[in-house]
């Protein structure tokens, strides 16, 4: 399987089919299996590609670099050493933070569009935003269990993040992966991941965006992240009814058919 070296990280990518690239950005502590069901079927029309950041997945588990930003920069790494234009980025969750960072840091020149997979442009509850959904006690709590009960750090990101209680496979697999990050690791990202605020950076987004959120507001809420869309110059939302968070897992052929047409809209 594939290794590429950015900004001294060894990363964990897959890289399937031609035409169209469509980079997926996973979420904290997951990793590219969360889009398993895109690779497969968009690789007869389109060149789907996933990539596990430094210290998630198969990638390598780095002593430092584990902020959004370092992210962006590794992407970008990504996109360069494999020769990608016109692409097609799909941030599921911080995934979508990653990609609003790049654009805030390269620009949108090798961009042909974005889609935000249930994500807000902050978690934070800041003053001056209405849509806050963590505050420091929610912070300091989630950084407690990271340093001290992974197993029930997981399973309270599990329960969140889908709808309906998932499948026996589904578990064990979303297990596998989200145990894979060291402690420091997940101290780091999800510090850095929760108190982002890309407010201002989609306001200047120029590429066409999407933004698919999930019916179920165990996690985030509806009007939270349709804010992105609202927000985003040339935004668009789509909402799935059938799904939680993690739609890409929860309704994947409506989500493939919503990218599809995406694509072919531009």
């Amino acid at each position: 399987m594939p290794y590429i070296q950015c900004h001294g990280a060894d990363l964990y990518y897959e890289d399937h089919g031609e035409g169209t690239p469509i980079v997926f950005l996973h979420g904290v502590m997951a990793s590219h299996r969360f889009f398993e069901p895109q690779l497969t079927a968009l690789s007869t029309e389109y060149r789907p590609i996933a990539v596990d950041f430094r210290g998630h997945g198969r990638s390598e588990k780095t002593e430092l670099g584990h902020t959004i930003t370092q992210y962006a920069h590794d992407l970008q790494a990504l996109l360069s050493q494999l020769e990608l234009e016109n692409v097609i980025l799909v941030g599921w969750s911080m995934g979508a933070l990653v990609s609003w960072e790049y654009v805030e840091q390269y620009g949108t020149e090798t961009l042909r569009g974005l889609v935000d997979v249930d994500m807000e442009a902050t978690r934070f509850q800041w003053d001056d935003y209405e849509y806050g959904l963590t505050d420091l006690d929610g912070l300091k709590t989630t950084l407690a269990l990271a340093q001290q009960d992974r197993v029930s750090l997981i399973e309270r990101l599990t329960e969140q993040v889908f709808k309906d209680p998932p499948s026996a496979e589904t578990r064990t697999m979303a297990f596998d992966e989200l145990s894979r990050m060291p402690a420091p690791i997940k101290s780091a990202i999800l510090f850095d991941a929760l108190t982002r605020d890309y407010r201002d950076i989609l306001r200047e987004i120029d590429v066409p965006t999407v933004v698919c959120a999930g019916a179920d507001e165990k996690r985030g809420s509806v009007a939270s992240t349709r804010h992105v869309a609202e927000i985003v110059p040339e935004g668009s939302f789509e909402l799935f009814e059938e799904s939680g968070h993690c739609l890409t897992l929860e309704e994947p052929e409506r989500f493939n058919r919503i990218v599809s047409q995406f694509i072919e809209s531009l």
